[in-house]
C-alpha cells in the first residue's frame, strides 16, 4: 500500500484529488445503498414491487444518462459536472433517511442515480486529460481506490445501520457534502482538448451522430459488455451458488464476504504489479484478450465443482460451498486488473482524444444495457439448471461469454480497430 501511496504522489494535485474523490464517492454509496432494499421492505413496509421500482428507477436513471452527462461535461467543462453530480448526491442519500412516501423515494433514488451519470464520465475524462502518457497507470490506480472504496463502504454502513438507517444516509450525505466543498475550492478547472472549435463547428446531435458512426468505439464496447456481466457475478451468481450449498445462515453468509473481501483486497493489493507487468510485456489489445479469457477461465472451478457428489454436510460441504466460488470471484478480480486500465485507455485512443467524457458516457450506457440483460439471462440460466438438474450449465454459459468475447477482442486488435483513429484535418477526424 505504501508503493501504492509513493505512485499516486508523483501524478499531478488534480489526479491525486480525483482518486481520493472516488474512493470517498465508492464508501459513501456503498455504506447506504446495500442496505437500502431491507430499510425499504422492513421499518418503511413497502411492497416487493414497489421497492424493486424504486431500486430500478436509480439504475435506469444513470445508466439512460450517461451519455447526457458526458456531452455536458464535454460542453460546460468537467469540473461543474463533477460538483453537480456530488450535490444532487448529498440530496439523494438525505431524502432517502428522511422520507417514507412512495413519490419522495423514487424522486430521491431518481437523483442519485443521475448524479453518477453527471459525474463519473467528467471523472474519468479528467484523469485521462491530466494523466496524459501515464493514463494507464493512473487508472490502475484509480481503480485501487475504487475498490477500496467498495471494500470499506458496506463495513462502515453496517455499523452506522446497526445504529438507524437515517444515521447511515445523513452520513453519507455528509461524505458527499465534504467531498463537494473539496472539489469547488482544489479541484481546477478542467475541459477536453478542443472543445471550444467542436463546439463552434458542431451541435450536440451531430457530435451523437459522429459518435455512432465511429464503428471501431461501438465494436469495441459491444466486445466489452461481457466482462462486466462476468464481473457482476461477484454480485449474483456466485452469492447464489454459496447459498444453495451453504445456506442462509452464518456459514453462507460468511462465505458471501470472503467473495466480496477475495475480490476488493486482491485489487488493492495486486493492481499496480499486474498492471505493470502487463504494460511491459504486451501490447493494450494483448491485454485486454488475456484479461477477458480470464474471466472466462474464472467459472472454471465452479464448473469442476459440478462433477463433484455434494455431502449432505460438515467439512467437505462447507469447502465445496466456499472454496470454488472464491477462487472464481479471485481469477474475476485478476481478469478485472488486467484488462481494465488498458480499456480505459482504449476508450481514449478510439475517441481520438475529441469528446472524450461523451465517449465515456456513451460506453457506460452500452455496458449499463449489457449487463441488465446479461443478468437476465444469467437468471434464466440459474433458474433453468435448478429445474433441470443441470448445475453446469450457468458456468458453462458463462465461459463461453468470455471465449467469445475474448475472440472478438481479438479480432479486433489483429484487424487494427482497437488503434486510435487518424485525422484528415486538424478539425476532423477520419471515418473509420
Amino acid at each position: 500500500m505504501k508503493s501504492t501511496l509513493a505512485q499516486v504522489r508523483t501524478y499531478e494535485r488534480s489526479v491525486q484529488l480525483l482518486m481520493v474523490n472516488q474512493f470517498s464517492i465508492n464508501l459513501g454509496f456503498y455504506m447506504l445503498m446495500p442496505y437500502l432494499a431491507a430499510h425499504l421492505a422492513g421499518p418503511l413496509g413497502l411492497a416487493g414491487w414497489l421497492v424493486g421500482l424504486i431500486l430500478g428507477v436509480r439504475n435506469f436513471s444513470q445508466q439512460g444518462m450517461f451519455l447526457v452527462g458526458g456531452t455536458l461535461a464535454d460542453r460546460l467543462g468537467y469540473k461543474p459536472m463533477i460538483i453537480a453530480g456530488l450535490v444532487l448526491r448529498i440530496v439523494g442519500f438525505a431524502t432517502l433517511g428522511l422520507v417514507d412516501s412512495a413519490p419522495a423515494l423514487l424522486a430521491a433514488s431518481a437523483a442519485t442515480g443521475l448524479a453518477g451519470a453527471l459525474f463519473n464520465p467528467a471523472v474519468r475524462a479528467y484523469l485521462a486529460a491530466d494523466a496524459g502518457e501515464r493514463r494507464v497507470e493512473a487508472f490502475a490506480l484509480f481503480n485501487v481506490f475504487y475498490q477500496a472504496g467498495i471494500l470499506l463502504g458496506p463495513l462502515v454502513g453496517m455499523l452506522l445501520t446497526g445504529v438507524s438507517f437515517r444515521v447511515t444516509c445523513l452520513v453519507a450525505s455528509g461524505i458527499f457534502a465534504l467531498l463537494s466543498i473539496v472539489q469547488i475550492r482544489a479541484l481546477p478547472a478542467r475541459r477536453g482538448d478542443d472543445v471550444k472549435r467542436e463546439q463552434d463547428q458542431e451541435g450536440v446531435l451531430s457530435q451523437w451522430r459522429g459518435i455512432l458512426a465511429n464503428r471501431p468505439f461501438l465494436l469495441f464496447s459491444l466486445a466489452m459488455i461481457g466482462s462486466y456481466v462476468m464481473s457482476f457475478q461477484v454480485y449474483l451468481a456466485l452469492p447464489l451458488e454459496v447459498r444453495r450449498l451453504g445456506g442462509d445462515g452464518t456459514f453462507g453468509t460468511a462465505s458471501v464476504a470472503l467473495l466480496f473481501a477475495v475480490s476488493g483486497l486482491s485489487t488493492i493489493l495486486g493492481q499496480t504489479r499486474v498492471t505493470a507487468w502487463c504494460k511491459a510485456r504486451m501490447e493494450p489489445g494483448h491485454a485486454l484478450v488475456w484479461g477477458l479469457l480470464v474471466m472466462g477461465v474464472a467459472f472454471v472451478p465452479l464448473l469442476a465443482a459440478t462433477a463433484i457428489h455434494v455431502p449432505d454436510g460438515g467439512m467437505g460441504l462447507w469447502l465445496l460451498a466456499a472454496v470454488p466460488p472464491a477462487l472464481s470471484a479471485l481469477l474475476l478480480a485478476l481478469g478485472t486488473m488486467i484488462a481494465y486500465p488498458f480499456e480505459m485507455d482504449t476508450i481514449v485512443r478510439l475517441s481520438g482524444n475529441r469528446l472524450v467524457a461523451t465517449h465515456y458516457g456513451l460506453y457506460n450506457t452500452i455496458c449499463g444495457i449489457g449487463i441488465t440483460l446479461g443478468n437476465l439471462l444469467t437468471g434464466v440460466a440459474l433458474d433453468a439448471a435448478r429445474d433441470a438438474g443441470m448445475s453446469a450449465l450457468p458456468w458453462m454459459a458463462l465461459l463461453v461469454l468470455g471465449l467469445s468475447c475474448a475472440a472478438f477482442l481479438y479480432g479486433l486488435h489483429r484487424t487494427g480497430r482497437l488503434a486510435p483513429p487518424t485525422r484528415v484535418t486538424q478539425t476532423e477526424p477520419a471515418t473509420a
